[in-house]
């Protein structure tokens, strides 16, 4: 694996000691200097006193979020055990033991808190919270009902509490209701609780002879956890294993964002089921990404069968997956699907030093190894440079000029005996378009394989660029891949093709977008527009407006719409026509109508006033025969020319308004090519959805059609997310469909609309 590239790391160890009472320590206040981070006033457990009014978006959404003071949890000076027990065969007892044992690798002070004894384990006993011999920063309740003893730790100014107890929002109604007073109880009194429904991984046995930049890991499953935990036997040091469990006060965002700010954290490792809010998370993310601190995710709910299994095992809001999916991706926050792929990646963003090229060499000793992982790794979007004819060159100094060295190389069986190997590597890594080299092994074979990994970890030590090898033999146990590779502090060892090629691809996608990266929450709109009072006074709360209502919204927001006029005659029509000229549209408009064509409510192409006057008679037909109220019918304005979008909000439960674009037209529920945006985002993160889009080639212009103005359709979707901040309390939904993108220069013009009022 990869050595250390972050420099001198802090530690927290201190001699241990396990004893019965001692000095008192007073309550720290930690104060972050961070960007992201409020400034302001904390309690001792670091929860903030309250945002102040610019501190908050136009939709009262934060913009900041302090980082809690975890230091008191994890590297405590002294700790209570409320409910220890040394009876042999009672759960309590395993618990308390590890406890202890915990205590004195950390050098806490440790406690036994329970009323029928006066000692346990040796250690003096006391009857309750009040008759601690000094203020704890850590309360570890081993009760079935933990809320009793919350009025008695925060009277005693205990800053943390553990609550192991299961039976609250995981089992159903009753639970979630029992959970919920317990976070009331817990809310505003200084106290700073972990779980219910969590475990004892927070105070595992690290090791401590590891070096280098650290993985810290937060679990919403203990058992999931396991396989990183495990990267410690590979020489992959971890820091700490946050276990949320049921997050009742502490949640995922809250270490998300202790960790970012850890001078020995390399990497952040998480395994979520559920977010407990999507604005505290997404500030999360964004102070790791302001630090240029790699998150990898793996975040179940994919389908609804996955999501569902989430919800009843945490009873939270799993959220809709394409929001959440564009919610990590918009922060930088890597998503990966295995728990394999989970340590991989992490250790590898961990410990690699920043790349200096975006550019990939795979070397192998079979040319079919080389270009089966050339496939592969090119289809999963990395760079493999041609190399250049001097280049090539150089490498057939010491390889058989028959054999292809452009990229990927083959090198017919690498040099055993002499010194060509290590002339071969050096010369690949020297060419400034290679940032990354990869060495695919499928197998062992004697001695070629053994000296290939020799000299792949020598030349590791002699260049700051990344150094991949894959060890494709399913036994594991030779020398070459124990000893030689995995002994390496700077060769990153991996099992199988699509976990190199998934963490090399991270490991770029990360760095390029850090570097790149502005926080949204930096320039969120504030304060409302006038645009907001215009648009207020068109809705109707729990209605759907009518499509004239609608575009009246738009036009609030300065989205152009075409020229149009609500009538509730022919004759009137007639006269509307000539007004907004031919040729033109009627649609039937009312407050309760959605795909009106479907209806028979919308005519087309219209050239003359007998064929107005027969469309508007035709129209309200249908409506009288169909019981379909209308308000009037729309005389509009034929665009005719122009790429079909869709522009729409939706109000996520997590993450509150998103905005969506995508192909639209009469197939937009067909094509589903759709890219969406968690507000705040900027004028970049609008062009990147539009790139996102597989059909984004129609607004380059294809089959002799000009260039689409893509221009205009950024800035209706910017205007589209001012609209769904500044009327989040009052706008559920919006689709513009189709949002006709015009020629360059020409602009967008929006042809339908719908809207639903909350």
């Amino acid at each position: 694996m990869l050595g250390s590239t972050h420099g001198t790391l802090t530690t927290h160890s201190r001699p241990a000691r396990v004893v019965a009472c001692g000095e008192h320590r007073p309550p720290t206040v930690h104060a972050t200097g961070d960007p992201g981070g409020s400034g302001g006033p904390r309690t001792a457990g670091g929860a903030a006193a309250g945002p102040a009014a610019a501190d908050l978006d136009v939709s009262g959404r934060p913009l900041h979020a302090p980082v809690p003071d975890l230091d008191r949890f994890f590297r405590p000076a002294s700790v209570a055990v409320i409910g220890a027990s040394d009876t042999e065969g009672r759960p309590n007892t395993g618990i308390t033991r590890q406890l202890i044992a915990w205590a004195e690798r950390v050098g806490a002070r440790l406690h036994p808190v329970n009323p029928g004894r006066e000692q346990v384990f040796g250690l003096p006993c006391h009857p309750g919270v009040a008759q601690l011999p000094e203020t704890v920063d850590l309360a570890v309740l081993l009760v079935a009902d933990p809320l009793p003893v919350i009025g008695e730790l925060a009277a005693a100014g205990v800053p943390f509490a553990v609550a192991f107890a299961s039976g609250f929002a995981e089992t159903g109604e009753d639970g979630a209701a029992a959970q919920a007073r317990l976070a009331e109880a817990v809310a505003g009194s200084g106290l700073r609780l972990l779980g219910p429904n969590t475990n004892l991984n927070a105070f595992e046995a690290f090791r401590a002879d590891l070096d280098g930049p650290a993985i810290a890991l937060i679990t919403q499953s203990g058992h999931q956890g396991r396989p990183v935990f495990a990267l410690q036997e590979l020489g992959i040091r971890l820091s700490h294993w946050a276990p949320t469990g049921n997050e009742a006060d502490l949640e995922t965002a809250d270490f998300l964002s202790y960790f970012a700010s850890r001078p020995e954290v390399g990497a952040i490792a998480a395994y979520v089921e559920g977010l407990k809010d999507g604005r505290s998370f997404l500030l999360a993310a964004d102070r790791a990404a302001r630090n240029k601190v790699p998150v990898v995710v793996v975040k179940v709910g994919r389908t609804e069968t996955g999501a569902r299994t989430a919800a009843s095992h945490t009873g939270k809001l799993t959220g809709a997956d394409a929001v959440v999916d564009a919610a990590l991706r918009q922060f930088g926050v890597i998503r990966v699907d295995g728990l394999d792929e989970l340590q991989d990646t992490a250790a590898l963003l961990a410990r690699a030093r920043r790349p200096t090229a975006e550019g990939v060499a795979v070397y192998s000793i079979s040319g079919g190894t080389g270009a089966h992982f050339a496939d592969l790794a090119t289809a999963a979007g990395l760079t493999l440079p041609t190399l250049g004819d001097a280049k090539q060159a150089e490498l057939h100094q010491w390889i058989p000029g028959y054999l292809n060295v452009a990229n990927p190389i083959d090198n017919g069986g690498h040099p055993v005996g002499d010194w060509r190997g290590p002339k071969i590597i050096d010369a690949i890594l020297a060419d400034p378009a290679v940032g990354v080299l990869i060495c695919p092994i499928t197998g062992p074979f004697p001695p070629m394989s053994d000296k290939l990994a020799r000299d792949l970890v020598a030349a590791a030590e002699r260049t700051d660029k990344l150094v991949c090898v894959v060890w494709g033999s399913p036994v594991g146990t030779e020398d070459a891949y124990r000893r030689t590779l995995l002994g390496s502090s700077r060769v990153a060892t991996f099992r199988t093709f699509a976990n190199c090629i998934t963490a090399v691809r991270a490991y770029l996608d990360h760095h390029r977008f850090t570097a790149a990266y502005r926080s949204p929450f930096d320039d969120a709109p504030r304060v409302r527009t006038p645009s907001a009072r215009k648009a207020q006074a068109l809705l109707r709360p729990g209605r759907q407006l009518s499509e004239h209502a609608a575009k009246q919204l738009l036009r609030a927001y300065g989205i152009r719409v075409p020229r149009e006029q609500l009538v509730t005659s022919a004759a009137a029509a007639v006269r509307a026509a000539a007004q907004v000229g031919y040729p033109v549209v009627l649609k039937g408009s009312g407050p309760e109508l959605a795909h009106k064509t479907e209806l028979g409510l919308v005519k087309v192409g219209l050239t003359s006033a007998s064929q107005v006057r027969d469309a508007y008679r035709e129209l309200t037909d249908i409506a009288r025969y169909e019981d379909l109220p209308l308000d009037g019918v729309l005389v509009c304005q034929m665009i005719e020319r122009g790429v079909e979008m869709v522009v729409g909000v939706t109000h996520d439960p997590l993450f509150g308004p998103t905005v969506s674009v995508g192909l639209g037209g009469v197939l937009v529920e067909v094509l589903r090519d759709v890219a969406v945006g968690v507000p705040p985002f900027g004028e970049e993160h609008a062009r990147a959805m539009l790139r996102r889009l597989r059909g984004r080639a129609l607004l380059d212009g294809v089959r002799g059609m000009p260039p689409a103005d893509t221009d205009a359709l950024v800035e209706t979707v910017l205007r589209v997310q001012r609209m769904a901040l500044e009327l989040d309390g009052g706008l559920a939904e919006l689709d513009i469909n189709p949002l006709v993108v015009l020629e360059r220069g020409q602009g967008a013009v929006a042809l339908d609309a719908l809207a639903v009022c909350r």
